[in-house]
């Protein structure tokens, strides 16, 4: 292997240490873990008091809206990093393109949550019908307050993407929304197995 080789193959060592995104991002999804820390104590304090209660709580909801919004969330996160992936590449059209996609995908999660609440209330659930339903709505409408912001970011950095906004040499705004999904993408991952699986 030549030294020319090596060179190529070796990063600068500038974009090893560099933060995706920006400051402003990071301190967001910070106060997101935070709020999420306490509210996931909340869950394991009601849970321990009230064991029964969450069992068959998670026996009467829907694991099959719960997996969509899952595969929904992870597509919509593969989606957008596939966009930061490509304006890296100076691949514009193909930047905006991944975006769209990673737009449709998320637009999914607050339909299926719609339809999964609409199911609940049929089914006579609601926030009053005990603790575990109590703490399953407040978690999951919080979360989807933060998919929300999320998707009205996915929204602004897409037109700013359409302009031209984002290039090889400039797309942190891009980054950021993708670090902000993410972050949000994994608290989804929790709460999933903690109300639909395990509980």
């Amino acid at each position: 292997m030549t030294a020319a080789t090596i060179d190529e193959l070796t990063p600068p060592e500038d974009s090893t240490r560099r933060v995706p995104g920006n400051k402003g991002i990071w301190a967001g999804i910070t106060c997101e873990f935070v709020e999420f820390l306490v509210l996931f104590a909340v869950y394991f304090i009601a849970r321990a008091h009230f064991p029964d209660a969450f069992h068959e709580g998670a026996q009467r909801l829907s694991v099959v809206a719960g997996t969509t919004i899952t595969l929904l969330m992870i597509t919509s996160s593969y989606f957008i990093a596939c966009s930061v992936n490509a304006i890296r590449q100076d691949k514009h059209r193909a930047a905006v393109i991944w975006l769209v996609a990673g737009l449709i995908i998320a637009l999914g999660y607050p339909l299926t949550k719609a339809l999964e609440i609409n199911w609940n209330l049929a089914q006579g659930i609601n926030g009053e019908s005990g603790i575990f339903f109590t703490v399953y709505y407040y978690l999951t409408f919080t979360h989807l307050v933060h998919a929300t912001w999320g998707i009205l970011g996915i929204l602004w950095v897409m037109a700013r993407l359409v302009f031209h906004g984002y290039s090889s040499k400039d797309y942190a705004g891009l980054e950021a929304l993708a670090s902000y999904w993410h972050a949000t993408d994994i608290i989804w991952l929790i709460i999933f197995p903690l109300f639909y699986v395990l509980a």
